[in-house]
């Protein structure tokens, strides 16, 4: 006689006199043992030998799924594999299978630590915004619709952030697919702009002369530190990326050969290039690099936290715009439009236009040069480089009204 729910609720948990077994069908059976604990079991011949299975044990298993359960271990067997092996194989895979912050915290050390100038600041995104929400999740289960109600959650207030986080997320997924760490990558489809509804607009922009001299007034009198305020002001001059004057290190900086050289894994390009990027020192400058110097608490590194001996933080630097924007207005009566700090490098570039040939300006900027013209000029172009920047130096003086460094 077939299994029946009506009787496995009489037997479950009533003692009985001794362990016996009741068939179901097709190698499904019921152990009830003394006690009266109920285990679904499948039994079944591996190899001519007979074989026995533990499927679960009722209630926690129903019949149903029980007989459903069965019939998945039998086409296992009809494959040539061996139930036993395959449930041990499930359960080890169970035990070891990465939560999403282990898997985060894995490709951090492994690829973008390695490929990625900004890959603390991307690993602290994620402990901001997403451990506290899926980080406990196994990856392999968490899909789609939690991984877009998280996203969705910070677009709503940081469409930056929330942009950063999806592209870092899809390039996580690719990395741990072909290492067959996870199978399927729920969000590869998704758009920033199309799902996340991120209105990058225009993007960025150059600043007016009328502008950088607001700027300058709002920032003196903004609580921002003084370091942060000569941070500002070597981003416009330099127009080099936020990132690579924030981890400068003083041994980057030769004030006797009068230049900055930052190593190829601290900035973008030298990643792909191997190649340092390598900017002039300019007379006019070297006294604010050192006063920089001065303020910092690492005597290994150009600027710090305010209290601290940690790097300065990204999300401050981040802030800088606010804050002075917030003093413009507050302090002066000017509402200026938005601006951001990368805006300070456009700037800076289309300025540059008027100093020196392209193929110059680019190298101040820490690009590539285009086409093959990369794979045979390695100049640095110094001497052009430092006739530009003297130019430069020269215009912002005479836009801001005084020079532009303390």
């Amino acid at each position: 006689m077939a299994l029946a729910d009506a009787w496995l609720k009489t037997v479950h948990r009533k003692p009985q006199e001794r362990t016996f077994e009741r068939a179901d069908r097709e190698g499904l059976s019921a152990r009830v043992t003394k006690a009266g604990k109920v285990v679904f079991q499948l039994r079944y011949r591996y190899h001519g030998k007979p074989a026995r299975l533990d499927l679960g044990t009722y209630p926690l298993m129903t019949l149903r799924q029980a007989r459903e359960e069965a019939a998945r271990r039998r086409a296992q067997l009809e494959q040539g594999l061996d139930p036993r092996v395959q449930k041990r194989l499930e359960h080890t895979a169970i035990a070891t299978a990465h939560t999403n912050e282990s898997l985060v915290r894995l490709w951090h050390e492994k690829y973008s630590s390695q490929n990625k100038v900004d890959a603390d600041d991307i690993l602290r995104s994620f402990e901001l915004h997403v451990f506290p929400v899926v980080g406990n999740l196994l990856a392999a289960e968490t899909g789609l619709a939690r991984w877009m109600e998280l996203l969705e959650g910070v677009a709503s207030t940081r469409p930056s952030i929330a942009e950063r986080l999806l592209a870092n997320i899809k390039q996580l997924h690719m990395w741990t697919a072909r290492r067959e760490m996870i199978t399927d990558q729920p969000l590869a489809a998704v758009s920033a702009k199309r799902d996340l509804q991120v209105k990058r607009g225009t993007r960025g922009r150059a600043l007016s002369a009328e502008e950088l001299q607001l700027i300058w007034r709002a920032m003196d009198r903004t609580r921002m530190a003084y370091r942060s305020r000569l941070f500002v002001k070597l981003c416009l001059f330099w127009g080099c990326r936020p990132v690579e004057l924030r981890l400068a290190r003083l041994g980057e900086f030769d004030f006797e050969k009068k230049v900055w050289s930052i190593p190829p894994e601290r900035h973008k390009v030298g990643m792909k290039t191997g190649r340092p990027l390598v900017r002039p020192i300019i007379d006019d400058v070297a006294p604010t690099l050192k006063e920089a110097a001065a303020l910092s608490h690492h005597p290994a590194m150009l600027f710090t936290g305010e209290r601290n001996a940690e790097p300065m933080n990204d999300r401050s630097v981040l802030s800088f715009p606010r804050s002075i924007l917030k003093a413009a207005k507050g302090q002066l009566g000017t509402e200026m439009a938005h601006w951001s700090m990368y805006d300070l490098r456009k700037t800076a570039r289309t300025h540059w236009s008027s100093l020196a040939e392209p193929h110059v300006c680019e190298m101040m900027l820490g690009h590539t040069l285009p086409g093959v013209w990369q794979v045979y000029d390695h100049q640095h172009y110094l001497d052009e480089q430092k006739a530009a920047y003297q130019a430069w130096w020269q215009l912002l003086t005479q836009q801001l009204g005084d020079p532009p460094m303390p």
